[in-house]
C-alpha cells in the first residue's frame, strides 16, 4: 500500500512538472512578438520588366527597414558611425516578413512591407559599434513655437507665425515625437507681448499648464533680414535642456530653408528624447525573482511584464519546483530603474534572503 501512495505521490509530482513545463513553453510562444521591433508600412517598388527580379525588390525594402529603425532608435550622431551594412548582415537580423497589397499599375510593381527585426541582435550589432539605442517611445509634445522679428520687436505666435501654420506638414515615419501646437487664444498672445523684453527668462507654466500634457518645447524664433536664430527650451521627462541655433544666410519664406530650419530643429528634439531614453547595454544588472508556482495568474503576468520591458536584455527560469520558481533576469538598468518599472505595471516586489519576491493580493 505504501508503494502505491509513493507511486501516486511521483505522478503528481510528474503531472505537475510536465504541465507547469508546457505552460512556460505556451508562454513563451505567445509573447515572443515583444522582444522584436517590428518596421511596417514600407512600400516597395519596381518597374515590371523582362528582368524584373522580386528578391531584389524586396532587399531594397529591407534596407529602408533597417535604415528607419535605426533612425528610430539611435540619434543623429550615432547615425553616422553605421555605414555600409551589406544586406547579408541585414537579412542576419530579421526575425520575419510579410508582403501585403500586392498589385501592377502602369507596368509598375507595388507592395508593402512588413519586416520584424529581433531585437537582441539589433542591440548587439548597436553595441559592437559602441551605440547605445534608446526605447523607440512615441510621445506627444506641446510646442510653443513663437517668432519675433528683431527689427520692430513684433510678436507672432498664431497669426503670421509660418512655424506654427507649417509645423505639422512635414512628418518622418521614424520620428517619435508628435507635436501638439497651442489652441489659439489671444490672451496667450497679450501676455507675451507685455513681458517681450524678459521673453527668455519667462515661466511658460501658466501658459503650458491649460493643456493636459506633461512634456513641452518652447521654440523662440528671432528673424532678422537674413539671419535666424532659435533658443529652444526643450522638457521632455522632467529633464530641461536649452539649446541655442544660428542659421545665417536663410529666408523662412523660402520654402527649402524652411524645410531645412524645420528638419534640423526636430532632430534636434528627437535627439534629446533619445538621450532620455537609452538603452545602456553595457550594464547588465543580474536580478533574481521568486514566485509562488501555484499563482498561474501571476506567473502570466510577470512573464508578459518581462517581456514588454525594454531594458529586460534576457531572463530564464533559473529554478522551480512545486512552492516557488526563481527567474535569472538581465537588466540594462539600475535597481531603482527595475523596480519602478515594475511598480508601473502594478507588480510590486520585496527583498527576502537576497532575493526579490513577487508579492501578490490576497
Amino acid at each position: 500500500m505504501q508503494i502505491i501512495n509513493k507511486f501516486y505521490k511521483l505522478l503528481n509530482v510528474y503531472i505537475y512538472f510536465i504541465s507547469f513545463s508546457l505552460l512556460i513553453v505556451f508562454f513563451s510562444t505567445t509573447y515572443s512578438n515583444a522582444n522584436a521591433f517590428r518596421v511596417s508600412k514600407i512600400e516597395i517598388s519596381s518597374p515590371f520588366e523582362l528582368n524584373f527580379e522580386k528578391n531584389n525588390v524586396i532587399d531594397k525594402g529591407f534596407h529602408t527597414s533597417f535604415s528607419d529603425l535605426i533612425s528610430m532608435i539611435t540619434t543623429s550622431g550615432d547615425r553616422k558611425k553605421i555605414k555600409n551594412v551589406s544586406i547579408k548582415e541585414i537579412k542576419g537580423m530579421i526575425d520575419s516578413f510579410t508582403i501585403s497589397d500586392e498589385k501592377f499599375i502602369n507596368n509598375e510593381y507595388f507592395a508593402n512591407l512588413e519586416t520584424t527585426f529581433n531585437k537582441k541582435k539589433i542591440l548587439k550589432f548597436l553595441e559592437n559599434k559602441n551605440i547605445f539605442p534608446s526605447i523607440p517611445q512615441r510621445n506627444k509634445v506641446l510646442l510653443f513655437p513663437i517668432l519675433i522679428e528683431t527689427k520692430n520687436n513684433n510678436i507672432y505666435l498664431f497669426n503670421n507665425n509660418i512655424f506654427y501654420d507649417k509645423w505639422n506638414e512635414q512628418k518622418n515615419s521614424y520620428d517619435l515625437l508628435d507635436y501638439l501646437l497651442p489652441s489659439e487664444d489671444i490672451e496667450d498672445l497679450i501676455e507675451l507681448q507685455k513681458i517681450s523684453k524678459d521673453i527668455e527668462t519667462y515661466d511658460f507654466s501658466n501658459l503650458i499648464n491649460k493643456y493636459d500634457i506633461r512634456d513641452n518645447i518652447i521654440l523662440i524664433i528671432y528673424k532678422e533680414s537674413n539671419r535666424i536664430r532659435t533658443l529652444s527650451k526643450i522638457n521632455l521627462n522632467n529633464s530641461l535642456k536649452i539649446q541655442n541655433k544660428n542659421y545665417p544666410k536663410l529666408d523662412i519664406l523660402n520654402n527649402n530653408d524652411f524645410s531645412n530650419i524645420v528638419e534640423n530643429l526636430k532632430q534636434l528634439y528627437e535627439d534629446q528624447w533619445k538621450k532620455n531614453n537609452e538603452i545602456n547595454t553595457s550594464i547588465k544588472l543580474p536580478i533574481t525573482i521568486s514566485i509562488n508556482s501555484k499563482k498561474t495568474k501571476k506567473i502570466i503576468e510577470l512573464e508578459q511584464v518581462l517581456y514588454s520591458l525594454d531594458l529586460v536584455s534576457d531572463f530564464s527560469i533559473l529554478n522551480f519546483n512545486s512552492e516557488i520558481i526563481q527567474y535569472k533576469i538581465t537588466y540594462n538598468g539600475t535597481p531603482n530603474i527595475f523596480l519602478n518599472d515594475m511598480k508601473e505595471k502594478n507588480l510590486e516586489l520585496e527583498m527576502k534572503n537576497n532575493m526579490w519576491i513577487l508579492k501578490w493580493k490576497i
